[in-house]
């Protein structure tokens, strides 16, 4: 059906920067919402920030000012510039796409909520 493929985590300093991406693949005709979220140890999994198909957007109080969600409709591809990072963004990033209709046999079908395998950001202090 519908796979989602992270990549772009790993380790920076406090202060730097790091961009995330993730392409949805599969008979996609078209997804209504993509989003990021993250979990930190010991803590439950929340939305960073989401992006509709016609580019609205929502963010974490947190992240407001120091992350951007962007994503391109063509390529099925969703983004997150973060910036100015600190510790307390260290977590496991996933990505996130809801209510997508994709082609199955003669006939489309929707599917929600599907899942990346999650991204390791890192920031030191």
């Amino acid at each position: 059906q519908v796979q989602l493929v992270e990549s772009g985590g790993g380790l920076v300093q406090a202060g730097g920067s790091l961009r995330l991406s993730c392409a949805a693949s599969g008979s996609i005709f078209s997804i209504n919402a993509m989003g990021w979220y993250r979990q930190a140890p010991g803590k439950q999994r929340e939305l960073v920030a989401d992006i509709t198909s016609g580019g609205s957007t929502n963010y974490l109080d947190s992240v407001k000012g120091r992350f951007t969600i962007s994503r391109d409709n063509a390529k099925n591809t969703v983004y997150l510039q973060m910036n100015s990072l600190k510790p307390e963004d260290t977590a496991v990033y996933y990505c996130n796409a809801d209510s997508v209709l994709y082609y199955s046999g003669a006939s489309v079908k929707r599917g929600y909520d599907y899942w990346g395998q999650g991204t390791q950001v890192t920031v030191s202090s």
